[in-house]
């Protein structure tokens, strides 16, 4: 019976956990022909995150820049395969220009930091992504 209960207890508190790939939107970003740039409008509330994956090829410069009103959005770059970011705004600014190592799909994530995601706040925002 106290294994039963245990069981029980597991399934229930596993489905009262909000999964992460719920909290995660992808997106491919693709510049208009004859364009090397573009500015996303959108937004992000409580631990979302934005996953925008760019192609890019290497050597070529990739610049981005996040603008919000709110003061705790910030992107993280990770290049194609690696474990951890190579560029964190929430350290280096919302701002960066990054000479491209390797080619393939670089991921940006905009989401809020831990202090205005639990409070569910909402923060709308351009990214704006330029390829030399």
């Amino acid at each position: 019976m106290k294994m039963m209960k245990s069981l029980i207890f597991g399934v229930v508190m596993m489905a009262a956990v909000p999964s992460v790939a719920d909290e995660m939107r992808r997106e491919t970003v693709r510049f208009a022909t004859g364009s090397s740039s573009s500015t996303i409008k959108s937004s992000v509330k409580g631990y979302q995150t934005v996953q925008y994956a760019l192609s890019v090829t290497a050597g070529q410069k990739m610049s981005v820049q996040l603008d919000s009103r709110n003061t705790s959005l910030y992107f993280n770059v990770t290049a194609p395969g690696a474990d951890a970011a190579m560029y964190n705004s929430s350290i280096d600014g919302n701002g960066t220009s990054i000479t491209i190592p390797s080619s393939g799909k670089y991921l940006i994530d905009v989401y809020l930091m831990r202090n205005a995601a639990r409070r569910n706040e909402t923060a709308s925002y351009d990214l704006t992504l330029y390829v030399e």
